[in-house]
C-alpha cells in the first residue's frame, strides 16, 4: 500500500512542482517561512500519517524530543479548548522548518497555489495577506486579481487557480488509479495524541504505529 502510495505523491510532485514553475513570478515560497505550518488544522489521511511517521523515525533523538515536547503541549491546548476548530502550530515545525519536509502531508505540499475549492469557488493561499503568494496582483485586502499590478509585472504567464484542493487530492479516484485505500481522515494532532493510533514518548522519544 506504501509503496503504491509513493507513486502517487510522485505524480503529485510532478504536478504540483509544474503549478509552482508555472506561478513562479507570484510565489513567495521559501525555507524558514513555516508560515503555512502555524494556526491550522491540517488534516491528515491514514496512509499519510504513516508515511509521515517513517520520516519521524529517522530523525535524531533530539528532533524526537523536541516534537513529543510540542505534542504534548498541543494536547494540553486542545484539552483547555472551549470552541469548534482547534488550530495550532505543527508539532513537526523545528526553528521554523519542517523536520520531516519529505514525508509531509498532501495539504502540506499543495498550500501556497490559488486553488479551486469543493464549491467552485478560487480560493487564494492564506499568505497572500501576508505581502506573500500572489499579494503583487491582488487587489488590497481583496481576493480579486488587479489587472494594473498584473501589467505592471510585466510577466506572460497569468494568475491561475489549480484544482488541488484537499479533498480533490485524496479523492477515491486517485485510490483506484494507483491501487491504495487513504483510509481515515482527521487533524494531524487526532493522530499523534496518546488515543491509540499514534503514540510517542518523550522520555525516549520512540515512535510507534499501532
Amino acid at each position: 500500500m506504501l509503496k503504491n502510495y509513493i507513486k502517487y505523491l510522485q505524480f503529485l510532485n510532478n504536478k504540483l512542482s509544474n503549478f509552482f514553475e508555472k506561478q513562479k513570478p507570484y510565489i513567495c515560497c521559501k525555507k524558514g517561512c513555516g508560515l503555512c505550518c502555524k494556526n491550522a488544522e491540517f488534516p491528515y489521511t491514514e496512509i499519510e500519517i504513516q508515511y509521515l511517521m517513517i520520516g519521524a523515525w529517522q530523525l535524531d533523538l533530539e528532533s524526537k524530543k523536541l516534537i513529543a515536547q510540542n505534542i504534548k503541549k498541543i494536547s494540553q491546548e486542545k484539552a483547555e479548548f472551549k470552541g469548534e476548530n482547534f488550530k495550532y502550530d505543527c508539532p513537526f515545525l523545528i526553528n521554523n522548518q519542517c523536520s520531516v519536509y519529505d514525508y509531509r502531508g498532501i495539504i502540506c505540499r499543495s498550500f501556497g497555489l490559488m486553488n479551486i475549492g469543493s464549491d467552485g469557488r478560487i480560493k487564494v493561499p492564506f499568505c497572500c495577506f501576508k505581502g506573500l503568494n500572489y499579494a503583487n496582483v491582488m487587489e488590497d485586502g481583496k481576493s480579486i486579481i488587479s489587472e494594473e499590478k498584473f501589467k505592471a509585472l510585466g510577466v506572460k504567464e497569468i494568475p491561475s487557480a489549480f484544482n488541488v484542493n484537499y479533498n480533490f487530492l485524496t479523492d477515491s479516484d486517485f485510490e483506484k488509479l494507483f491501487n491504495f485505500k487513504f483510509g481515515d481522515k482527521k487533524p494531524l494532532i487526532e493522530w499523534l495524541i496518546d488515543n491509540g493510533e499514534v503514540k510517542m514518548n518523550e522520555t525516549d522519544a520512540n515512535l510507534q504505529v499501532s
